[in-house]
């Protein structure tokens, strides 16, 4: 079975003193979280005094992004051996905000994910279709478009490393998240692109929904066998609703 991963982003919010707080109060909301994981992604400049919070507890920490390369004349980067060193198991890559706003392509996508695996990092995938394009009946092809060009080169044996959300780039801040009948069906989808791709590891990659999560449509989207968990945004910044949200998971 494939282990439930409830994952916190926390975006551009949270000054230190306010994510030691958050930090703590969702150590203390979610308790043992039992057999789910759960990860935060505070900002670059908490993460380090967030370690310090949840040492020692279940739950995991996260970077907002990585960059490609490891060293060098690359200001304002980090790269994901640094993030490895201040704690972080996970890093999120290809958010559509990134996308959007950072003009990150797939292929600098792609460039960034290969860098975190080579750092021991796990990276989480984000993937998700336009309004337009999924009014045009192409969220499929779009999906796949980034699944192949982001995984390329993936050994089999490294796939399970990368979890992999679903993000429908119109659900993301929204309030207006997708259909659980949508989400599903395009978990399959690419469960399926990864078998196709990748054999029986395949079934041991974990596939996330993300898109306006809340306490009450969490338990909709985690009870659909080809989910695995949530990425959370805004709902992930009060400890009670993040922690509701874990606790609605297999």
């Amino acid at each position: 079975m494939r282990r439930s991963l409830i994952v916190g982003n926390w975006k551009l919010h949270c000054t230190v003193v306010e994510a030691i707080a958050l930090a703590n109060s969702i150590r203390l909301a979610v308790g043992d979280p039992g057999s789910r994981e759960v990860v935060i992604a505070p900002p670059f400049t908490a993460i380090y005094a967030v370690r310090g919070v949840i040492c020692g507890t279940p739950i995991g920490l996260a970077a907002q992004d990585a960059h490609w390369e490891e060293r060098g004349a690359f200001t304002g980067a980090v790269s994901p051996g640094l993030l490895h060193d201040v704690g972080c198991r996970y890093a999120i890559l290809g958010h559509s905000e990134r996308r959007e706003h950072f003009a990150e392509t797939d292929a600098a996508v792609a460039r960034k994910l290969r860098a975190a695996l080579a750092a021991g990092l796990s990276p989480i995938l984000c993937v998700g279709e336009r309004t337009a394009e999924r009014d045009q009946g192409r969220a499929q092809t779009v999906v796949s478009r980034q699944l192949a060009t982001a995984l390329a080169g993936v050994a089999p044996e490294t796939l399970p490393m990368v979890a992999i959300a679903y993000e429908p780039v119109w659900a993301i801040g929204t309030g207006i998240a997708a259909g659980t009948d949508d989400a599903a069906a395009m978990a399959d989808h690419i469960r399926g692109r990864l078998a196709a791709g990748w054999g029986d590891a395949a079934g041991r990659a974990r596939i996330l929904y993300g898109g306006s999560v809340n306490p009450g449509n969490a338990g909709d989207f985690l009870r659909q066998d080809t989910l695995d968990g949530a990425l959370v945004g805004g709902a992930s910044l009060n400890a009670d609703s993040f922690a509701a949200i874990v606790k609605a998971a297999p």
